[in-house]
């Protein structure tokens, strides 16, 4: 990787890991009894932060399609409940800028197909973000339609109220200069997404233009179809904890000790490895999750020092918190003496995840 390349992604993922916790504590924010000006604050704030992050995944993503064609993780996805999922997330976005966004699923009920439903969403984030970012005002109606062929499923994808000038091949300029409106650029970035996505996933595209009325983007795909999806079961919370949080960065803390906290656990926190190695002598804790980059002692070598603490307190379970999580990295935290690894910025069900595993397969004595 070349030195530009390296640091456009240790910026970006700095970037997005700060948005996150802003966002993180915005949601712990809402969750108080605020006046009413002030709970509109928080949600702008938390729109806002979600915003700058949304569009800054899609330009990162569109940058890693231009050198490779999408990878496609399929799995069972049930086209009503995509449906659904559509409308929840434009709904509000539309509403902002004042878009109707009316979405319909023509199709059997219960039909399930086999697709990569993050992929698929941004196909239908580019149609959308297109046809809310070029119209300003009024309606845009999205129709999502299965229908049998042969042993798999036709899927078809239609928006009504798009500009179909920002998709006869113009460069990314073009495009952007094409849409007017507040979403302007997600929404190009989208829409050049949408159709390498797209191409990936065997599908075609077409407009549609009918004198008086608007415009319609649409697209479609064979796809096979997948047994019924399991429904998804709720997070449980793990056994009751006792977790150390360790990070040099006051608002990662905040929010590890914001989902440790949801899931039902206590938290106290340290700042740096020297801080977390005299907090876990006191054998008050559980658990420890441990930050890797920190100034005066790093995560690696304030785990080994607790590793080679006598009692059970060297044997308290350490799950390491880090953007480089790749396997050879994963597999040198193991070796330094932690039982997991969960990626930053962190996802709820991760970290629950590793939580869970982990505590399971602590003895009972050797907890706090």
């Amino acid at each position: 990787m070349s030195l530009p390349e390296f640091f456009f992604e240790r910026v970006s993922a700095d970037i997005r890991q700060q948005l996150d916790g802003v966002r993180a504590l915005a949601d712990r924010l809402a969750d108080r009894r605020l006046a009413a000006d002030a709970q509109a604050c928080v949600e702008g704030i938390a729109e806002a932060a979600t915003g700058l992050r949304r569009l800054l995944d899609a330009a990162f993503d569109l940058r890693a399609t231009a050198r490779e064609a999408p990878a496609l993780s399929p799995a069972p996805v049930r086209l009503r409940e995509f449906a659904d999922q559509v409308q929840e997330a434009w709904s509000r976005r539309a509403s902002h800028v004042g878009v109707t966004l009316l979405v319909s699923y023509d199709g059997p009920p219960e039909a399930c197909a086999l697709a990569d439903p993050a992929r698929l969403m941004q196909v239908f984030d580019g149609l959308i973000g297109e046809a809310v970012g070029s119209r300003g005002r009024g309606a845009v109606e999205v129709t999502l339609r299965a229908t049998p062929e042969g042993e798999g499923l036709r899927l078809e994808g239609c928006v009504r109220g798009a500009r179909s000038q920002a998709w006869n091949g113009e460069d990314l300029e073009s495009r952007i200069r094409a849409i007017d409106g507040r979403l302007g650029l997600e929404a190009a970035i989208s829409a050049m997404l949408a159709q390498r996505v797209l191409e990936a996933m065997g599908g075609t595209l077409g407009h549609e233009t009918t004198p008086g009325a608007s415009e319609t983007l649409s697209f479609s795909l064979s796809l096979a179809r997948a047994p019924e999806a399991d429904a998804e079961e709720p997070l449980a919370a793990p056994r009751a904890a006792h977790v150390l949080v360790v990070d040099d960065n006051a608002t990662n803390r905040m929010v590890a000790q914001g989902l440790v906290e949801m899931f039902e656990c206590t938290s106290e926190a340290a700042e740096d490895g020297l801080e977390a190695v005299d907090a876990v002598r006191t054998g008050r804790f559980d658990l420890v999750l441990m930050d890797i980059r920190m100034p005066r002692m790093d995560g690696v070598a304030a785990t080994r020092a607790i590793r080679a603490l006598p009692g059970t307190v060297g044997r308290i379970p350490i799950i390491a918190l880090t953007a480089n999580a790749d396997p050879d990295d994963a597999e040198g935290y193991r070796a330094a003496g932690m039982n997991a690894v969960v990626e930053k910025p962190m996802k709820p069900e991760q970290l629950l995840k590793a939580l869970q595993q982990t505590l399971a397969a602590t003895p009972a004595e050797d907890a706090a």
